[in-house]
């Protein structure tokens, strides 16, 4: 004899996955946007998706780069680039997520949830592309312990990305609702 599931368990399940999406959504704009994607920001030391400071001795101040000085230096255009159009398409097609899961909570439509599993499967992507891409160019310039909060933010919203898509593609929500109850939403 199986034993019944309570009937609020698939809907617990579902606000966590929820809450997990808004997590990553704060995290992202946190990093990207509040701190402007600088992974360091030291007095001697700012780089981010869009700074580039160095320490200049002769004049005892901060020089920011720009190109054609980040070429000379070993940061292609072409490649920062792409890591820019990682995180920041992260941030945008996670921002996507919690509408086609609200829906297919809604409607049960296995194809909303499958979208959003989409959504999520790319971001993840890009993040890891983008922030590994990045990191390649300018890891001669940082270690591990210079990394700032921007960067801690951005490794946690990895990390609760790829939790959210194995969540969510383990466990769909459309698949249990009982297609005989009117829509409650």
């Amino acid at each position: 004899m199986a034993i019944p599931k309570p009937w609020w368990s698939g809907h617990l399940l579902f606000l966590g996955i929820l809450s997990l999406t808004v997590s990553v959504i704060t995290l992202l704009f946190y990093a990207l946007l509040w701190k402007a994607g600088d992974l360091t920001e030291l007095p001697d030391l700012r780089i981010g998706f869009y700074n580039f400071c160095l320490w200049n001795e002769s004049t005892g101040r901060l020089q920011c780069h720009q190109f054609p000085e980040l070429e000379a230096l070993g940061v292609p255009r072409a490649g920062l680039a792409l890591a820019r159009l990682g995180v920041y398409g992260a941030l945008v097609l996670t921002l996507f997520v919690p509408l086609p899961l609200l829906l297919a909570q809604c409607k049960g439509n296995e194809g909303e949830w499958q979208l959003a599993v989409g959504f999520l499967a790319a971001s993840t992507v890009l993040l890891a592309g983008g922030l590994g891409l990045f990191l390649s160019f300018v890891w001669r310039w940082l270690r591990l312990t210079l990394l700032g909060p921007g960067f801690l933010a951005l490794a946690t919203a990895q990390a609760l990305l790829t939790l959210l898509l194995v969540a969510t593609a383990a466990f769909p929500q459309v698949a249990r609702r009982d297609k005989s109850q009117p829509e409650s939403c």
